[in-house]
């Protein structure tokens, strides 16, 4: 249980950094620094600073995942990435969501400049953070079982962290701008915003330590199936794994549609709702509902398994974008699509974990090379990508339908509410259907296939194993304690 929330306190404030950095930037830089109609050129700039760092260093990450595999301390491959780069992303956070000492007004190029440089020093350690602790997974254990308790455990810290983010977001930024600014309670500074971003970096930063003391890797025969990976064979080891590229498709599509939608939400309680109070609601049903969700994981996995688990919770999220098209201005018909739309999400991304964590086994049963970190960075790849295209389109759209600065409801013309909808609820239904589609069709990777596949990465590496000891002059037993079973051929695999 120690080893549990020892990682669910790392991935807790781990969530809660990402959530900040993707959902609420645009935001800030939206209802704070730039929040005149002629401000709108340094609101597409910025725009287009962060979409293109993003993608940008999002090619890199497979490589930050090979560095992490090609690490060797006496603190092992991954704690000490977690640490250094929750560290430096959590203080470059700091310095994100401020306006440099005034430059954004007295000189927009410096700012600009500065902006850009801290967004890849954040990006590049938090890729770091990112890469290794999720990557930790297949490092705790072999066992499927085992491994679906530490998924569940980070998976439950993750929830809470990024919907805790919610709870507090509003509340805080009023708290401390009431604080820092001494303005009338309910209104949001610049300061407001700044002190809520130094708790969730403290947040980030002490989590990654409490899991850096706790939680150690694991040694096994399969994990000692690792060589050096060359930064050029990187991108051939992912193309390799054929699970794990279907996989990446669907959950990218998936990924970019829910991202956009949570992006946009705020937006829509502030300028459609009119009650940008009520926002704080959000985060207190997704809270609750996302450790519900979390926590029927392992039986859900027990007895439908991962591909009905990622297929109906789709399902359940379509129902949720259905009762927001006809919710209106009803703010209990809102929060009940907020329920229905983000209930099945922790389980579709645990669906998702499982599944990449067990195609290392897989991977190294193709190519006779382990990468846990190359492999799992995929997933993370995955929602930086999608964090990027949201920046992009949160940006475009808020400009477009006119919800910047003070602006009300009633200023937001049809045209205005069209082009939200369009991105908020349109465009990530078609793309979550299809999805869904891939994942029922290609994802074929079972709990019963990656047991029979450690069945038979354990004997043949036993075998080379055992002649590799004979050719030492040195005859080592064969020890089959986790076949169970006479191993199966690779063809049948």
């Amino acid at each position: 249980m120690k080893q549990y929330l020892s990682y669910a306190f790392g991935t807790f404030g781990h969530d809660a950094f990402y959530n900040t950095l993707s959902i609420y930037f645009m935001m800030f830089i939206t209802s704070q620094l730039f929040t005149n109609s002629s401000d709108a050129g340094m609101v597409s700039i910025v725009t287009t600073i962060i979409v293109c760092i993003r993608v940008g260093e999002i090619m890199f990450d497979p490589m930050i995942g090979a560095a992490v595999d090609n690490t060797k301390t006496r603190w092992g491959k991954f704690r000490p990435w977690i640490m250094i780069g929750s560290v430096v992303a959590s203080i470059g956070l700091v310095f994100l969501f401020s306006d440099f000492f005034g430059l954004s007004y007295s000189n927009p190029l410096i700012y600009l400049i500065l902006l850009g440089v801290t967004f890849v020093v954040i990006d590049v350690f938090y890729s770091f953070s990112d890469i290794a602790i999720w990557s930790m997974l297949p490092a705790l254990s072999i066992d499927n079982k085992v491994r679906t308790r530490y998924g569940t455990a980070a998976r439950i810290g993750s929830t809470l962290g990024a919907q805790v983010v919610i709870i507090i977001i509003t509340p805080a930024i009023m708290l401390f701008s009431h604080l820092f600014s001494k303005v009338p309670f309910g209104q949001q500074t610049h300061a407001g915003w700044l002190g809520y971003v130094v708790i969730v970096a403290l947040l980030c930063s002490g989590g990654a330590l409490i899991t850096c003391l706790t939680i150690k890797e694991k040694d096994s025969l399969i994990r000692s199936n690792v060589k050096h990976t060359k930064f050029t064979d990187v991108f051939k080891v992912i193309g390799k794994n054929k699970v794990l590229l279907w996989i990446a498709l669907s959950y990218f599509l998936f990924a970019f549609s829910y991202v956009v939608t949570n992006s946009l939400l705020m937006y829509y309680f502030r300028y459609r709702l009119g009650n940008a109070a009520a926002y704080t609601w959000v985060g207190v049903i997704t809270c609750v509902l996302g450790v519900v969700s979390v926590a029927l994981f392992p039986a859900l996995d027990a007895w439908i398994h991962r591909k009905a688990i990622y297929v109906g919770g789709i399902a359940f999220m379509l129902i949720g974008y259905i009762i927001f098209l006809f919710a209106g201005s009803s703010l209990p018909l809102v929060l009940l699509a907020v329920a229905f739309y983000f209930f099945p999400y922790p389980l579709i991304f645990l669906a998702t974990l499982m599944v990449i964590t067990d195609s290392v086994e897989y991977g190294q049963l193709v190519s006779g090379v382990r990468n846990e970190s190359v492999t799992l960075s995929v997933r993370p790849l995955i929602d930086k990508l999608a964090g990027a295209a949201s920046n992009g389109i949160v940006g475009i759209v808020a400009v477009a339908a006119g919800m910047t600065g003070n602006a009300n409801p009633s200023d937001i013309t049809a045209h205005g509410v069209f082009q939200f909808n369009m991105f908020m609820f349109y465009i990530p239904i078609a793309l979550l259907i299809i999805a869904a589609l891939i994942f029922f069709a290609k994802v074929n990777l079972s709990e019963a296939q990656h047991a029979e596949i450690v069945k038979t990465l354990n004997a043949r590496l036993e075998k080379e194993q055992q002649v590799s000891s004979l050719k030492d002059g040195v005859q080592t037993p064969v020890s089959h304690r986790d076949l169970g079973t006479s191993p199966t051929s690779n063809s049948q695999i």
